[in-house]
C-alpha cells in the first residue's frame, strides 16, 4: 500500500503563508553559534537530577528566595551551563525564564509537573530538544499544522493498518465529548484519560519510530498488552498556549512545536505488568542516542534526536513503498 508522495514542502522564508511553518525564535534572542564538540548529555541529565535532590529539599514556600540563588549558582555549573547556553535563549534566558516558571507555578489536576522538583526536570530537561532542533521551522498556528506538507494524515495510515500504536482524537463537539465520558463512566480503565490529540497529524519521521517502538513493545510486552499508546504529538505554539491557559506544563519553545515531540503513555500499563518493559525501551533508545526521554508521570515526553531523522526517513519510505 503506498502513501502519499514525499514532498519537500514549502520554503520557509518570508512572506508566510497561513500555512507553512516559520523559522520563528523566542523574543529577545538571536542566533547562536553551536560549540565545535556537542555538549555532553550524558553529564547535562546528571546534573539535572542532582539540582532536583537540591530543588526538593527547598519545596516548602518560605525558601523561594533560597531557590532562586540555588538556580542561579548551579545553572552556571559547567555540565549544565553547556546546554543551556547553546540554545537560542542562551544561559541567562533559560535561567531567567525558568525563574519566572517557577514564580507562576501552580499546582492543578491538569499539569504533569506535580510538584516545583518536577517542573525543573521537564523544563530543564525539555532543552534538549531545543537544543538539538532550534533551527527547524516552528509551527505557529493551527493553520500551519493543518496545512504542511511535512506531515502525514495518520487517520489515513490507520484505515491501511499501517500503525503499529494507537491514539485518540480530541471530539469536536459538545454530542462527541458526551459520548467520550459516558464511555470512561462505563469502562473507566479501557483507555487511558487523556484528551487525545487535536492533530492526528505527524511527521513521517515520527512515524517510523513510533512504529519501530511499537513493535518491539508488542514484542516484549506480556501477552494482551495493549498496542503503544500515544497521547501528543505535533502541537502549534498557538495551541501550546491554550495548553499554558488551562494550567498544563506546555514550555515554551516546544520541540512539540517543531514536529519532533511526542508523549506516550506509560501509567495506564501499570495494570497490564508492562509499564517497565515500555519504560526500558524508551530509556535504551535514550542511551543509544537516538531520543531525549522526559519521566512525565502518567506519560512520558520523547523528542527524536537529529542524528536518527535520516534513517528514519528512510525507514518510513521503506515501510510504506513510497
Amino acid at each position: 500500500m503506498r502513501v502519499p508522495s514525499r514532498s519537500p514542502g514549502q520554503q520557509p522564508r518570508p512572506p508566510v503563508s497561513p500555512t507553512t511553518p516559520a523559522r520563528r525564535r523566542p523574543s529577545g534572542t538571536t542566533p547562536r553559534r553551536l560549540p565545535a564538540t556537542a555538549p555532553d548529555l550524558a553529564a547535562y541529565r546528571a546534573a539535572v537530577a542532582d539540582l532536583l535532590v537540591e530543588v526538593g529539599a527547598l519545596a516548602d514556600a518560605a525558601s523561594t528566595r533560597a531557590r532562586q540563588v540555588l538556580i542561579d549558582e548551579r545553572l552556571r555549573e559547567p555540565a549544565l551551563a553547556a546546554v543551556l547556553d547553546a540554545t537560542p535563549q542562551g544561559l541567562i534566558g533559560a535561567r531567567e525564564t525558568l525563574l519566572l516558571e517557577m514564580a507562576r507555578y501552580q499546582p492543578n489536576e491538569r499539569t504533569s509537573a506535580r510538584d516545583l522538583t518536577a517542573l525543573v526536570r521537564i523544563y530543564l530537561l525539555s532543552r534538549i530538544d531545543v537544543l538539538w532542533w532550534q533551527d527547524a521551522p516552528t509551527f505557529v498556528t493551527d493553520d500551519q499544522v493543518n496545512g504542511s506538507a511535512d506531515l502525514i494524515d495518520l487517520e489515513w495510515l490507520r484505515r491501511r493498518d499501517l500503525l503499529c500504536f494507537r491514539y485518540q482524537q480530541q471530539p469536536a463537539t459538545m454530542l462527541g465529548r458526551a459520548a467520550r465520558a459516558l464511555r470512561r463512566r462505563l469502562r473507566p480503565d479501557a483507555t487511558p484519560r487523556t484528551a487525545g490529540l487535536l492533530f492526528r497529524r505527524a511527521r513521517r519521521e515520527v512515524v517510523a519510530l513510533l512504529n519501530e517502538i511499537g513493535r518491539e513493545f508488542a514484542a516484549a510486552a506480556p501477552p494482551a498488552t495493549p498496542p503503544l499508546w500515544v497521547t501528543s504529538l505535533v502541537r502549534s505554539t498557538e495551541h501550546q498556549y491554550r495548553l499554558r491557559r488551562l494550567g498544563y506544563a506546555a514550555m515554551l519553545p516546544s520541540g512539540h512545536c517543531l514536529g519532533y515531540s511526542m508523549d506516550v503513555e506509560l501509567a495506564w500499563y501499570e495494570r497490564f505488568g508492562a509499564r517497565e518493559t515500555l519504560a526500558e525501551l524508551l530509556l535504551a533508545r535514550q542511551e543509544a542516542g537516538e531520543l531525549n526521554v522526559i519521566d512525565e508521570g502518567q506519560a512520558w515526553h520523547l523528542c527524536l534526536a537529529p542524528t536518527a531523522r535520516r534513517r528514519l526517513r528512510r525507514a518510513y519510505e521503506a515501510e510504506m513503498g513510497v
